[in-house]
């Protein structure tokens, strides 16, 4: 066992950042300064005494080669030692080990222990390690309350003045229903979203701004940029870097806010947020002077740079602390601030939905329909290359700032699946999430795919970015429906059995349609609403009006009913727009949709999230007759075996025969004969370049097919880990439901989500046929294809 993982950067609890990375012989002196400028009482802390030599006995311990059955940690900021962790395995216990820390006097209670302490249980689930032990003194009150606050589960003994700390380390083999895991990942999670807003306040929050690039010529992206600051009203202080300052006072306002135009990055004081928009040859250099001034963040708007620049750009801000909105983007902009870091040509309005784009275009167009449409914006970023901030750090930051009802996203790939669906499905849980699909995204992932995923973890998915803004419309301003059970009211009846027709194919009831008739009073028509709405089992209202000489304004009549908190969607047949917004009772307002069909793909939408909020969280089964053990061994075997026959790293490759049928033993999946009857399926392993591990679930296609099977027959897919409710929804979305016995499948295919979850060098698997029948469901043949593959945490709190 050595020590191997490589250098990340992290945040502290307030968004700093640290870089940890392994300790080696060239830290001694480093490690050793820094226990020798502990306190008396820190180091009395730490070593349970104060000798002089404990120092230099510590530096020794942790600055060395790697060595099997010990590990050690470092944390820097500003290169320099601030905090080590460490551990050593016990001989009489070699699955336990003991550990240590110590964090200089200076770095106190912010968060170096604690983030210490989660990287070195990540290191040493990855080596087997199951249990930690730690001696404590009862006085190191710091110390204990890491371990209080760590959310693992911690046991204490006290023997004459010391705590002997026991906490066994949560994984997915000890710990196989989840809630120790997940209490633990929870605990992480909660952490992160702190400290992530802590670095982000300096990007959606700045009380300074430097413009980095503002140019004389009107038009040029910099001199856009200051003009929608300026225009925007914001009120902190405001900068400009120009070469040519002192030419330009008189275009760019000399004094602005009593600052001066500066000629040079050098000349700037640690702001919080510096726009950058300068040629691409001069980014990076701009890049390390804003990090040697003490700028705590950077927009870079510059598009053009090389892969090896963009890494660059990358490295230069961990190791100065800042955080990266870009390369390549639009900017962004905080309208309540009175912000607008870009160069769109309107301004946002101040309102309560968040934005993320990865296409700015997309993100200027959609800024202006919410504000079109009174939603407002509350924050909104577009990240173009993305190398650091992300929709995951959005959704975080919206999930605290108290403004953001509501978030929309366009993102086409994800650095971290696992942990955006994590965090998507906690977000999504009191706020919703929206995005909008593509027919396929630039990894090539299908968009039926990629929709059943974004919905596995609540975001509401649509397929074009009309339907995006008009799910929206409905999300920002109307409640969630609690059910499918839809009452029409209309003055067209032949419009009313539109949006019935529209309801059943999207998955809606139909509670009654009313044709109230064209000649119908606005008293009449808000009674027959109000009718409606209190009607049991009526769960969202669709209004459709005609005006005509002959009624009254059912526009007021719709928005003076009182449909007693129940979700109602207008549709005016006359409208020219696709959706706009009509006044409401109290601080509603709602939507008015030009046709049926658009106002009931809105409302399908917001039911489907609905569902999705109320339905139960699903539970991982505990499965005890399976062999993860044995499961693993006979893997690295055979990845052993074709290590010494090639004489490069082994390329994916199939196993053989016996191979495959004993790794499905092991998971409780044995091969069978082919029974005389039953429904053929394929059940599918692959790796998803955007998401991760999918298990999908169809029809067995027949090889004379020539023709694509219908919508229902499908592959549906779910992204690992799989739990009871995925399976049923796989079995659902898959259109076999009514087809099969649902039992013995979902059975089969929590056993094979298992496996894809704990077995990541299995890179492909085809069940096929898989033959599911009255008697149970049987596994006919199968195919498994492994690679190497080095354990990676998509948890563990790092920065891109």
């Amino acid at each position: 066992m050595t020590m191997t993982h490589s250098a990340v950067y992290a945040l502290l609890a307030d968004g700093t950042t640290v870089e940890i990375r392994p300790a080696g012989p060239g830290d001694f002196d480093a490690v050793k300064a820094m226990h020798q400028a502990m306190s008396p009482d820190n180091t009395y802390l730490r070593f349970f005494n104060v000798s002089r030599l404990a120092a230099e006995t510590e530096a020794k311990r942790i600055a060395r080669d790697p060595a099997p059955g010990q590990a050690a940690l470092l944390a820097l900021a500003d290169n320099t030692v601030v905090g080590v962790a460490s551990y050593v395995v016990l001989r009489e216990h070699p699955e336990r080990a003991e550990v240590a820390f110590a964090v200089a006097d200076d770095m106190h209670h912010r968060g170096i222990a604690t983030l210490l302490l989660e990287h070195l249980v990540s290191y040493a689930r990855s080596h087997q390690i199951t249990t930690f032990v730690a001696d404590t003194l009862t006085e190191n009150k710091a110390m204990l309350g890491v371990f209080a606050d760590a959310g693992l589960p911690v046991r204490r003994r006290y023997v004459e003045g010391v705590y002997r700390l026991t906490f066994p380390l949560p994984s997915p083999e000890t710990d196989p229903l989840g809630p120790t895991l997940d209490g633990y990942l929870s605990a992480v999670a909660a952490r992160e979203r702190r400290a992530d807003a802590a670095s982000l306040r300096h990007v959606f929050a700045p009380e300074s701004v430097a413009v980095i690039g503002a140019s004389r010529r009107p038009g040029a992206v910099g001199r856009a940029i200051l003009d929608n600051i300026r225009a925007g009203g914001y009120a902190g202080r405001l900068y400009t870097v120009n070469p040519h300052a002192a030419q330009l006072g008189g275009q760019l306002g000399g004094q602005l806010r009593g600052e001066r135009c500066l000629a040079a990055v050098t000349d700037l004081p640690p702001v919080d947020l510096a726009v950058v928009a300068v040629p691409a040859a001069g980014v990076l250099e701009v890049a390390e002077q804003c990090g040697q001034r003490g700028v705590r963040s950077l927009v870079v708007i510059t598009a053009g740079l090389s892969a090896e620049a963009r890494a660059t750009l990358l490295a230069t801000c961990r190791r100065h602390g800042m955080r990266l909105v870009g390369p390549d983007c639009f900017g962004v902009a905080v309208p309540g601030l009175g912000l607008d870091a870009t160069f769109a040509a309107r301004p946002a309005r101040p309102g309560v939905a968040g934005l993320v784009m990865q296409s700015g275009g997309l993100g200027f167009a959609t800024v202006d329909h919410l504000s079109r449409l009174g939603i407002g914006i509350s924050s909104f970023a577009s990240v173009g290359d993305k190398l650091d901030v992300s929709s995951n750090d959005m959704l975080l930051w919206w999930e605290q700032d108290g403004v953001t009802r509501l978030a929309v996203l366009y993102i086409e790939s994800f650095g971290n699946p696992r942990k955006f669906a994590r965090t998507a499905r906690r977000v999504s849980a009191a706020m919703p999430v929206l995005t909008v699909l593509a027919a396929r995204d630039e990894q090539g992932s299908d968009a039926h795919t990629r929709e059943a995923l974004f919905e596995q973890a609540g975001v509401v998915t649509t397929r074009a970015f009309g339907e995006l803004i008009q799910a929206t419309a409905l999300l920002a301003t109307q409640p969630v429906p609690a059910g499918r059970t839809v009452a029409i009211v209309s003055n067209v009846g032949s419009a009313g059995t539109l949006a019935a027709d529209a309801c059943a194919d999207l998955g809606l009831s139909v509670h009654s349609v009313t044709d109230t008739t064209a000649p119908v009073t606005a008293d009449d028509f808000r009674r027959c609403l109000e009718r409606q709405a209190a009607a049991d089992g009526v769960h969202a209202l669709v209004a459709i009006a005609l005006p005509t000489g002959a009624t009254g304004d059912l526009t007021a009549a719709i928005t003076a009913a009182d449909t007693r908190g129940r979700p109602v969607v207008a549709v005016l047949l006359t409208q020219p727009e696709s959706v706009r917004m009509l006044p409401g009772t109290g601080d509603r307002r709602i939507p008015a949709y030009g046709t049926p069909e658009i106002a009931v793909r809105a409302l399908a939408r917001a039911a489907g999230y609905g569902a999705w909020r109320a339905e139960p969280r699903g539970h991982l089964p505990e499965f005890p007759d399976v062999r993860t053990a044995d499961a693993r061994a006979l893997i690295r075997g055979a990845l052993e075996v074709r290590r010494a026959t090639e004489p490069e790293p082994p390329h994916p490759g199939w196993l053989g025969p016996e191979e495959t049928a004993e790794l499905l033993r092991c998971y409780g999946l044995p091969l069978a004969d082919l029974p005389p009857a039953g429904t053929e399926l394929t059940v599918r392993v692959t790796d998803d370049h955007m998401f991760g591990t999918l298990v999908t679930l169809g029809r067995r296609e027949a090889p004379q097919a020539a023709r694509p099977a219908p919508p229902a027959d499908r592959d549906a897919a779910r992204l690992t880990p799989l739990t009871d409710r995925d399976a049923a929804q796989l079995i659902a979305d898959a259109g076999l439901a009514d087809r099969v016995p649902s039992g013995p499948l979902a059975g089969l295919l929590l056993r094979v989500g298992r496996l894809a979850d704990e077995l990541p060098e299995v890179t492909e698997l085809e069940l096929s046929p898989v033959i599911a029948g009255p008697d149970g469901t049987a596994v006919v043949n199968a195919r498994i294809q492994v690679s190497p593959y080095q354990p990676q945490d998509p948890f563990l709190r790092k920065l891109r």
